[in-house]
C-alpha cells in the first residue's frame, strides 16, 4: 500500500527551501493542501532527523536546520519512510514446496538491488536541486 509521506515531505523541506524566514505550519498546510496537524506531525520527524528546525512564537515556524544542497532525498526518505521499497511475505511459505523454499532468498536478492537503485538515485538529487526543479517549471509556465 502507498503511501505520500515522502512526497509531502520533499514538498515541505522545497518550501522551506524557498522561504527566508520560518514558515508557520498553516502556512505549510496551505501549499501542501492539507491540515497543519498533518504538517505538524511531519515537521517533527524531519526535526527528529536533523533536517528541520522550529521556532515557537508569533514568528515562529519551521525552517531547514541545515543547507538545501546538503540534503539528499535518501536523507528525506530515510526520515520519514519506516518499510523497505518491497516487503516479504508475513508468514513462512511451504518449505516441502521449491518455490516456497526458495523464493524469499531470491525475493530478497531483488530487493535488495531495487533498494540499491533507489537509494542511489534518492542520494544524488537534493532539495537544492529540486528547488531548483520548481523555479524552472514555474519560468516555463509564465511564459
Amino acid at each position: 500500500m502507498s503511501n505520500s509521506r515522502f512526497a509531502v515531505a520533499v514538498h515541505i523541506l522545497t518550501l522551506l527551501a524557498s522561504a527566508d524566514t520560518p514558515l508557520p505550519s498553516s502556512l505549510i498546510a496551505g501549499s501542501v493542501g492539507t491540515n497543519p496537524a498533518l504538517i505538524r506531525r511531519m515537521v517533527g520527524q524531519l526535526a527528529e532527523a536533523g533536517l528541520v528546525s522550529t521556532m515557537m512564537g508569533s514568528n515562529g515556524g519551521a525552517s531547514l536546520a541545515r543547507a538545501a544542497a546538503s540534503i539528499t532525498l535518501l536523507d528525506v526518505f530515510r526520515a520519514v519512510e519506516s518499510t523497505a521499497l518491497i516487503a516479504l511475505h508475513h508468514s513462512a511459505p511451504n518449505p516441502a514446496c521449491m518455490v516456497g523454499r526458495e523464493i524469499t532468498g531470491a525475493l530478497k536478492q531483488a530487493a535488495d538491488r531495487a533498494q540499491a537503485a533507489m537509494d542511489g538515485a534518492l542520494a544524488g538529487i537534493t532539495i537544492a536541486g529540486m528547488l531548483a526543479d520548481v523555479e524552472q517549471a514555474a519560468q516555463r509556465h509564465k511564459r
